[in-house]
């Protein structure tokens, strides 16, 4: 057991506009985890010293801090700092989790550190932190049709058809990220 809590980040665009669009699958994962690790269901709290929404949980005898940031993708990077401030969470013990266009629709992938493949909100999380040596919980969702704009392609709802698979792929994910844990 350790007492170094973990911060575990999903990573999406506040309001109900954006809620069901690509962009927002972290903040799916996370409802996810959060349902599925504590004996009652983890409610979020805005936690206003760092524009977030948290829950606190305990899981497998570690501490997990539960968030969402309150504001856009691009600028989540000063809210995920200010909650590792906040908490005093070093890089090495935060997972943000986030939408990928490099993988296929549904692949997951947990690594340390790497490239941020476009991805603005990581590349403010990797701004604000200093350093690349963060976790991240990546979820494809695939390449845009076509010639659609990338920025356009993350924030269209799921089809159909990815909608009905995405129970399936958060349940994927949290079991990953249970694994590492």
């Amino acid at each position: 057991m350790t007492d170094s809590p973990l911060l575990i980040v999903g990573l999406g665009n506040p309001g109900a506009k954006y809620a069901d669009t690509r962009h927002n699958i972290g903040t799916m994962l996370l409802d996810e985890l959060a349902s599925r690790i504590s004996p009652v269901p983890a409610s979020f709290a805005v936690h206003k010293r760092t524009n977030t929404e948290i829950a606190e949980v305990r899981h497998c005898g570690r501490r997990l801090i539960l968030a969402r940031t309150r504001s856009y993708m691009n600028v989540s990077g000063g809210p995920v700092k200010a909650l590792a401030t906040f908490f005093k969470i070093a890089p090495a013990d935060i997972v943000v989790i986030h939408d990928e266009l490099e993988l296929d629709f549904g692949q997951i992938r947990l690594r340390t550190g790497g490239g941020d493949h476009g991805h603005n909100g990581l590349k403010s999380v990797t701004k604000s932190l200093g350093t690349k040596e963060y976790q991240r919980l990546s979820i494809g969702i695939g390449r845009p049709p076509g010639r659609m704009d990338p920025a356009a392609y993350v924030l269209k709802p799921f089809s159909r058809q990815e909608a009905g698979e995405l129970i399936f792929i958060c349940s994927d994910a949290a079991d990953e990220l249970e694994r590492s844990l």
